[in-house]
């Protein structure tokens, strides 16, 4: 076994790697560019190596750096992880030829399921089904349009040299194909620099269903059983189930002879997985699934057939790499209960999923079980940035039958709080609560027909906006001190310290009254004559009624049931100057006036310290908003509420 080894990737399956690499007792390498210097990765192994700049073509698609960093270090091996080099078999080539070992398939075996016209083609000659269609070398319009003609619309037109929907379209009638066709070809060349394609019969109810296999060097070959990869948007996929819904005995049987059959036809070692697209029109058949493609690699969405198999296929893929013979034979791999991941990213569903970038201010997960899994390469505080993929966790979910798993996927995704981005947690709720998508009645257009509601923002309750604002208004909880002051809330020798607090959610102001009551808690008032809510304050990161609650920069943003509501808070500070006319400023909070730096008469410009005022134990510099001449301010010593005038101006022209 390896004492040592570097794993040429990020994120969180770099941590994952690392988590069985140490359980191992296998000391870890992590490579890093200049945004991944303090990532978690880079945290968890044992050693690291900056590899350059943030941008990938720099960085972590520099084969050369990698191997450079491996034979550094002392490292055997080099662990791929997914995306990236994972299936660049000229890079298994540099690895072998340095003297170190990549932790996956041969070059040869990469390569020949690289191209998809090529693999169907093998395939078909191992008796794999595959769909209907053209997978020849001739690229020529008339024929390709001909071809389509004879397959029999409506077609799929894919590109031959990469997946994740690019270079892909569904063409309904002969009149819409070539132009179609350039749209592909386009598509394909910018993203895998080759804009050869195929053509295939469009299937009308398709489902992705895909088997994990895993080979080693001894000539064995098994399955771990199916995954349902159906839930996806722009052939994206976003929650992956084991098993698949609705499978019959003898449909698992043939689908995972085929695939095993295609593991062993091009003599594979390590993980891997045989795609098949599945017509679902008519239930799942054992004579309506065809080949799509082999992803030579670990797959995203492992995590769920390790939790239905009790197998950790990173160990298996560490032991295989090493020389082993596969753990366990056919016989010993069971299927137990059902498990859903969710894909976690910060997006923006309601914008037609725009990837988000920004700070995770806050970033909470349920606690996890031998049940649930977080898999996350991410902290609080970390930044999401625009190099890499945006994904910033994966729940995954275990339970006794799908149902179980169902409702436990959905209390997870409503533990799960994240602050200073946008997400889809929201989206993947609504998912998950689908009537069809409990119900398994899933195909890869689901979410295409049902975006806008999937996608719907929800607007917060009443409730939750004061909550939001009591917050907002800097309000504090009773403390459970020794100091006696510091148990009553909003002391003034005269009256109550009640607040104002001013907030945004989305377009929309909001202006409410916050005032302290005699048992701790707080009135919340909205607007003129909106409803008065008596709550109590959260505890920093806390909750009150079900309600999570965190607070960061300029914002505040309230959990519930999957929900994140973002508001925006105004400056105090920057509110001091009168809306009216500027000739006045206000004060932004109740406090003390501590300290008087200007006096009546005098010129001030704008930025020019004038007072500082304690407030909520602390000192806050209030600042001419404009040029001008101090007409009048407060005097030092003065308790003063919210909106107590502090200082009048008369312009600096008209003095």
């Amino acid at each position: 076994m390896f004492s040592k080894i570097l794993i040429a990737n990020r994120g969180e399956i770099a941590c994952r790697v690392i988590r069985t690499a140490r359980k191992m007792g296998i000391k870890t390498v992590a490579v890093y560019s200049d945004a991944d210097t303090r990532a978690l990765h880079v945290q968890q192994a044992d050693e690291a190596v900056h590899i350059g700049p943030s941008p990938v073509g720099e960085s972590y698609l520099r084969g050369d750096k990698i191997i450079a960093a491996a034979l550094e270090t002392g490292a055997q091996a080099i662990h791929p992880g997914y995306g990236f080099l994972s299936e660049n078999p000229d890079f298994v080539d540099a690895v072998e030829a340095a003297g170190l070992t990549f932790i996956g398939p041969s070059g040869a075996s990469i390569r020949a399921m690289g191209l998809k016209d090529a693999a169907k083609r093998l395939m078909e000659k191992a008796g794999v089904p595959v769909v209907p269609g053209y997978h020849g070398e001739d690229q020529g319009l008339v024929l390709l349009a001909g071809k389509a003609k004879e397959i029999g619309y409506p077609v799929l037109i894919k590109a031959r040299a990469g997946g994740g929907g690019k270079g892909m379209r569904r063409v309904e009638t002969a009149e819409e194909f070539a132009e179609a066709m350039a749209g592909a070809r386009r598509e394909a060349k910018a993203a895998f620099g080759d804009d050869s394609v195929l053509v295939e019969k469009y299937v009308d109810k398709p489902r992705h269903i895909e088997v994990q296999v895993f080979g080693d060097n001894h000539g064995n070959a098994v399955h771990l059983f199916e995954r349902d990869c159906s839930a996806q948007r722009r052939h994206q996929k976003v929650i992956e189930e084991a098993p698949a819904p609705g499978m019959t005995r003898e449909m698992r049987a043939a689908m995972t002879a085929a695939a095993v059959k295609a593991a062993k036809a091009i003599k594979y070692s390590g993980a891997g997985t045989i795609e098949f697209i599945v017509d679902a029109s008519d239930g799942l058949k054992p004579d309506r699934f065809w080949f799509m493609e082999m992803n030579t690699r670990l797959q995203v969405e492992h995590p769920v057939t390790e939790m239905v198999t009790g197998v950790d296929l990173v160990e298996w893929q560490l032991r295989v790499a090493a020389g082993e013979a596969l753990p366990k034979s056919q016989n010993q791999i069971a299927l137990d209960g059902h498990a859903f991941e969710a894909r976690i990213y910060a997006e923006d569903p309601a914008k037609g999923f725009l990837p988000a970038t920004g700070t995770l201010h806050h970033l909470q997960f349920p606690p996890q079980d031998t049940e649930l899994r977080v898999e996350t390469g991410v902290r609080a505080g970390d930044v999401i940035s625009p190099f890499y993929d945006p994904m910033i966790a994966k729940l995954v979910v275990h339970a006794g039958d799908r149902t179980a798993a169902l409702q436990a996927m959905d209390a997870a995704l409503a533990g799960t709080q994240i602050a200073g981005s946008v997400t889809n947690i929201s989206f993947l709720a609504a998912l998950a609560r689908d009537a069809d998508f409990a119900a398994g009645d899933v195909d890869t257009g689901l979410i295409g027909r049902k975006q806008d509601c999937l996608t719907v923002s929800a607007e917060p309750s009443e409730k939750i906006v004061a909550l939001a604002a009591l917050v907002a208004s800097g309000a504090r909880a009773r403390s459970a001190g020794a100091d006696p002051w510091d148990a009553i809330s909003g002391y003034a020798h005269f009256h109550a310290l009640a607040r104002r607090a001013r907030l945004k959610s989305g377009e929309a102001a909001i202006m409410a009254h916050v005032a302290p009551r005699a048992d701790g808690r707080f009135e919340v008032s909205l607007g003129e004559n909106g409803r008065t809510y008596v709550l109590a304050v959260p505890a920093a990161g806390g909750a009150a009624d079900g309600i999570g609650v965190a607070l960061w920069p300029g914002h505040a943003t309230l959990f519930e049931g999957g929900q994140a509501y973002n508001f925006a808070i105004s400056d105090p500070l920057a509110q001091a100057a009168d809306a009216a006319g500027g000739d006045s400023m206000r004060a932004p909070m109740p406090g003390l006036v501590k300290l008087v730096r200007v006096t009546a008469g005098d010129a001030v410009l704008k930025g020019q310290p004038l007072l500082v005022l304690e407030a909520m134990k602390m000192e806050h510099t209030i600042a001419a908003s404009h040029d001008g001449i101090v007409a009048d301010i407060v005097a030092e010593g003065a308790q003063v509420t919210d909106g107590t005038v502090l200082v009048r101006f008369v312009e600096a022209e008209a003095a």
